[in-house]
């Protein structure tokens, strides 16, 4: 069984930056595929970043502002969030992908002035 608990939300301005971690229950975790989702009021969950190994992979609308990283002996993943935009604003969810998917509880993230 896998376990995900995520912190490090909150609020913060335009332009602003956040690092959310989520630690990770379970064996195996440096073979697990990681990664983070967010879903904003009124939409679908998206896709913000994943983590194979040392491989990353970021959609369009986040790559060069986030970056997702791991800490195999901790046992966390990060995501690092720099000029955070109001469009940034959702409740982020942590991810992984071992045999099957699991979820984070989520935690919110408020780009506001």
């Amino acid at each position: 069984q896998v376990q995900l608990v995520e912190s490090g939300g909150g609020l913060v301005q335009p332009g602003g930056s956040l690092r959310l971690a989520c630690a990770v229950s379970g064996s195996f975790f440096s073979s697990m595929r990681m990664g983070w989702f967010r879903q904003a009021p009124g939409k679908e969950r998206e896709l913000v970043a994943t983590i194979t190994g040392g491989s990353a992979n970021y959609p369009d609308s986040v790559e060069g502002r986030f970056t997702i990283s791991r800490d195999n002996a901790k046992n966390t993943v990060y995501l690092q969030m720099n000029s955070l935009k109001p469009e940034d604003t959702a409740v982020y969810y942590c991810w992984c992908w071992n045999a099957r998917n699991y979820w984070g509880q989520g935690t919110q993230v408020t780009v506001s002035s």
